[in-house]
């Protein structure tokens, strides 16, 4: 939104027509961005290698809660949601935006939508080893997580499926899906690429002499949106434009000690976030993935290293 200059109160349906459906005429680009338009799951069965399938679903999903009175981690549908506003506002896919605008004048070794050139690169993915899945357990509420990301009919299993597909880690390893630009879960990169990405961020939006973001764009990346019991995670979490926070009410902070940081984990335990305060940069990946989707203890000693 930085270089069209587009303020996040404004509603999607604004740039996105077909989105006003189904009572979501007043969802905010803020709210869609925070994770606060109850559409973290769909109705309508559809594969997500379909891309104007999960499009035409999402542009008739009423939410699944009053958009903006509560959040929920849009696991798959978050990626789509992005795409779809970055070809409306900038009339090109999100994965061709960040090449152009990001990665090529930052030299980040990171793509979404692999070239089959750079297969030979990428590193075998592993799914986690069975065992005893990991806590996010809400103690007042008694609800757990895991366990309902196995059960049919809870929110948590819709959210991690919907759209339906690839839900298999090995299908990852597969050139012709790392080839496909699915933003969400496609990326495909090196812990140091996602880190001077972050590095960036924390030097006020600026490397190699060039200007990537404004001060104004690094306040919404920094400025909590909402902070509560996440509709998904059923423990606390909080959101800014874009990015992940540590809850005021977090069992365990994530991103340091600084209330300025923001990040994202991701899906087996790999972490990234900045530390504009500190000017701390922090990224870890890994290929033997963990039973977790919030990072896991290995990521959080890191962190805890680098601070300590």
């Amino acid at each position: 939104m930085h270089e069209h200059k587009i303020n996040l109160d404004r509603p999607v349906a604004e740039f996105w027509p077909e989105f006003a459906q189904a009572g979501k005429e007043k969802i905010t680009l803020a709210q869609l961005l925070s994770h606060q338009a109850g559409l973290c799951a769909l109705d309508r069965r559809v594969d997500v290698l379909d891309y104007d399938a999960v499009i035409g679903a999402l542009e008739v999903q009423k939410p699944l809660w009053p958009p903006g009175t509560a959040h929920g981690y849009h696991a798959r549908t978050f990626g789509f949601l992005l795409d779809e506003l970055v070809r409306r506002i900038a009339g090109k896919a999100l994965s061709d935006y960040w090449q152009e605008n990001f990665a090529r004048p930052l030299q980040l070794d990171f793509w979404i939508g692999l070239p089959n050139k750079e297969n030979s690169r990428v590193a075998t993915m592993y799914a986690p080893k069975s065992g005893k899945p990991p806590e996010p357990k809400n103690r007042q509420s008694g609800s757990d997580f895991y366990l309902d990301l196995v059960t049919p009919g809870t929110l948590a299993r819709k959210t991690f499926t919907s759209p339906y597909g690839l839900h298999v880690i090995s299908k990852m390893n597969n050139a012709a899906i790392r080839a496909q630009p699915i933003v969400s879960f496609g990326g495909i990169g090196s812990a140091s690429a996602v880190a001077k990405f972050y590095s960036m961020l924390v030097n006020g939006g600026k490397a190699d002499g060039q200007t990537f973001f404004s001060g104004e764009t690094l306040e919404w990346m920094i400025a909590t949106l909402t902070d509560g019991i996440d509709r998904v995670f059923q423990i606390p979490t909080a959101f800014s434009a874009g990015f992940m926070k540590d809850s005021q009410n977090a069992a365990r902070r994530m991103f340091g000690p600084s209330r300025t940081s923001f990040g994202h984990p991701g899906a087996g335990g790999s972490h990234a976030f900045a530390d504009p305060e500190n000017k701390i940069a922090f990224a870890y990946v890994m290929n033997q993935m963990e039973q977790s989707l919030l990072p896991n203890e290995k990521s959080l000693r890191l962190v805890d290293a680098l601070y300590g």
